[in-house]
């Protein structure tokens, strides 16, 4: 397929309703249309893998276009300098989110990036860093707890962060590592506590929502189980 026939059908399947509604949940409306991301895997699966027509749709700044990017790119066709552009180019919560979760968590550079980003100043990258956590915590079977365990006191240096996409990826990032294991759930639950205590607003909420759920009734019997 076509870098101009994927955009065509793109626009046949824009919902400009929704497109308008996506402001109210912190979405960037420009050069949006609407499109679900039911309807872009259906499409990605058409189109196949593709790291050239990745790289095209990417360069058209087409929200959705770049959400299907992410979804055909090739995980090992993807350079740290693409990384890195793509990132800059993050706009929207859902674009960073689903570069992250369908391409660059399956990069040799994830773990890497993961690191550096979440010490960046830029609200998206930053959040980058901490959204390639919370996936690779879920994803990554075979990375060793000492990986994760290296990752907290990141999330501790910037839990006063209190950028509301920061945020929520530096709480996502904790309760996933916390739910993967047994040692790691009391390691975060332990740095949650300690982040909770810290004279931040958001940090206090940071620790005390990742507590909640990490100490429900739902991820004891998870951890029991595995």
């Amino acid at each position: 397929m076509r870098c101009s026939e994927i955009i065509d059908r793109l626009k046949v399947l824009s919902d400009p309703e929704a497109a308008a509604g996506m402001a109210r949940f912190g979405i960037n409306p420009e050069r949006t249309f609407g499109v679900s991301i039911p309807k872009l895997r259906a499409l990605a699966r058409q189109a196949g893998r593709d790291h050239t027509l990745a790289g095209q749709l990417w360069a058209s700044g087409i929200h959705e276009a770049r959400i299907l990017a992410s979804m055909i790119d090739d995980p090992a066709a993807v350079s740290m300098a693409q990384m890195e552009a793509w990132a800059a180019d993050f706009d929207s919560w859902d674009v960073c989110d689903q570069t992250c979760n369908n391409l660059f968590r399956r990069t040799p550079y994830a773990w890497e990036k993961a690191a550096e980003w979440s010490g960046r100043p830029g609200e998206f990258v930053k959040r980058a860093g901490f959204v390639l956590m919370a996936v690779l915590a879920v994803h990554d079977k075979e990375a060793a707890d000492e990986r994760f365990e290296a990752l907290i006191p990141l999330i501790a240096r910037e839990a006063t962060d209190g950028r509301n996409f920061v945020k929520k990826a530096v709480n996502w990032a904790l309760r996933q590592i916390g739910k993967r294991n047994a040692r790691l759930h009391g390691l975060a639950v332990e740095a949650a506590g300690e982040v909770g205590r810290i004279e931040s607003p958001s940090a206090r909420w940071i620790g005390r929502d990742a507590l909640r759920e990490l100490e429900s009734e739902n991820v004891r019997v998870r951890l029991e189980k595995n």
